[in-house]
């Protein structure tokens, strides 16, 4: 069988010179009843995460409510997360933003905490085309951290299409890209037409699939509940060792499925909450699960925790 443990070198492995790669955590913010941000419980959630076999995090992501942030609190969210870590390099922030010029200051506050890349959305305040998606990536590559493009065309409504990736990454403004379309043909096309630009998971729910299509990384949302076995299902799939990935996977996927549906921050939370971890309810305009739904996210997490997924 594949040895599928933390110090692996394969090319999926996190390092110091390329550490988008691995499994990365996409953050939940735990939130107290008065909807404040409990910063001292989101810290002892950076450290268990990694002391957990991740191997870095994504704060001020989708997940992590960057929406509904103020200024203060989303940069605080970024130091404490390097802080937690005890290695900045481990920390790839959201830099979303509406203007261009506000994720450049995002990303130089990033530099200037030490993180080692960051992670970016097209604009989507609008549907942009293709040079102004072009300029908004460029302009936050000036800061001079690596850049990780987040293509989730659901959402924003702007594709990255596999060509427009190859063109950002020749002109050097991105190394990577969070894929979250959900098709996983285009990895097979990313990987003709830029053979370097590193493959991100970014959506749970086809972990296996992208990583045996030659996936480095995963940006996780499910493994903010349950990181110890998603560790061990990315660094099996990414091996290609089948035997431990699939059984893993399918175990999960009633769970991991949520993170492509529209309530994904919400049932991620809830399973945090049922798991023992540190959730807690969202800001608006984010509600709390309908009661069907809730039901739902309950009674598969707590299948999970009863088959030892931890």
């Amino acid at each position: 069988m594949t040895d599928t443990s933390r110090t692996t070198t394969s090319p999926a492995a996190w390092s110091p010179d390329r550490p988008w790669r691995g499994i990365m955590v996409a953050t939940a913010l735990p939130m107290r009843d008065d909807l404040s941000v409990d910063f001292d419980a989101y810290a002892d959630h950076v450290r268990w995460l990694i002391d957990s076999g991740c191997d870095g995090v994504v704060p001020n992501g989708s997940l992590g409510e960057y929406q509904t942030l103020t200024d203060e609190e989303r940069a605080r969210v970024v130091r404490t997360a390097v802080a937690a870590a005890g290695d900045g390099a481990r920390v790839m922030p959201g830099i979303a933003a509406y203007g261009s010029a506000a994720s450049r200051r995002w990303a130089e506050q990033a530099a200037e905490e030490g993180c080692g890349s960051v992670l970016l959305l097209p604009p989507n305040a609008y549907r942009a085309d293709e040079q102004a998606v072009r300029a908004h990536y460029a302009e936050a590559a000036r800061a001079g951290l690596p850049v990780v493009a987040y293509n989730n065309p659901h959402d924003t409504k702007v594709d990255l299409t596999p060509a427009l990736l190859a063109g950002l990454h020749g002109e050097g403004a991105i190394v990577a890209v969070k894929e979250f379309s959900g098709d996983v043909r285009r990895a097979y096309e990313i990987a003709e037409l830029a053979p370097e630009l590193d493959l991100l998971i970014g959506a749970d729910d086809v972990l296996l699939e992208l990583a045996l299509a030659g996936a480095v990384g995963w940006v996780g949302g499910y493994s903010n509940a349950f990181p110890a076995t998603c560790a061990a299902l990315y660094r099996a799939a990414v091996a290609r060792d089948i035997e431990t990935a699939l059984p893993l996977y399918a175990s999960l996927h009633s769970l991991l499925r949520w993170d492509s549906k529209t309530e994904f921050v919400q049932a991620i939370k809830a399973s945090m909450d049922i798991a023992g971890r540190p959730g807690g309810p969202t800001r608006p305009p984010r509600l709390p699960l309908p009661s069907p739904m809730a039901a739902e996210v309950r009674a598969a997490t707590e299948k999970a925790v009863a088959a030892g997924h931890h």
